[in-house]
């Protein structure tokens, strides 16, 4: 027991601050991702019910534009994260409609270990497979254009502003890898 609450303690040293530059890179590139996948889909899809901007493109923005050195923010995990963890959604909300409860904790579960699996670990993954699940009619009418449209083009285009604002500082790389 006592090896258990050490443990608890910590112990270690807290990282350094940001520096205002990479808050100002962030807060830039995480405002362009999220204002345009808003912009077309009040454009572009309003009118045909697809939506683009679902809640866990927030936590997605926060990974890739404030911890873009973070294995979980790399693209591999970026956008197979959303794709593997979207399809996995649809699935258990196809094989469990009447029972939102099973297939909420199946769809997250599962989505964790597909990641896992597939090398695509990305924390907003979860959120992406229970918002399969919960987002209701409009989102579960989408079945697995779901996967394709909000949560593929989503993450593919918050990975190119990605690209792009992480890019223009000589100091920083992003990506560090592909795959």
């Amino acid at each position: 027991m006592t090896n258990i609450l050490k443990k608890m303690c910590g112990g270690g040293q807290a990282p350094p601050r940001t520096g205002w530059r990479d808050i100002l890179l962030a807060w830039l590139g995480s405002c362009l991702s999220i204002t345009l996948i808003a912009l077309l889909e009040l454009t572009v899809t309003s009118r045909n019910g697809f939506p683009l901007l679902i809640g866990s493109f927030g936590a997605s923005a926060v990974l890739a534009f404030g911890a873009i050195q973070s294995p979980l923010a790399q693209p591999r995990n970026l956008v197979g994260g959303h794709f593997v963890s979207a399809l996995t959604g649809v699935t258990m909300g196809l094989l469990f409609p009447d029972s939102t409860w099973v297939a909420a904790g199946l769809a997250v579960s599962t989505a964790i270990a597909l990641m896992l699996l597939t090398g695509t670990l990305h924390p907003p993954g979860g959120a992406t497979a229970l918002i399969a699940v919960t987002g209701g009619d409009g989102i579960r009418q989408l079945g697995y254009w779901y996967a394709l449209v909000p949560c593929l083009s989503g993450a593919c285009l918050m990975l190119l502003i990605a690209l792009v604002v992480n890019n223009l500082p000589r100091s920083r790389r992003y990506p560090l890898y592909w795959w």
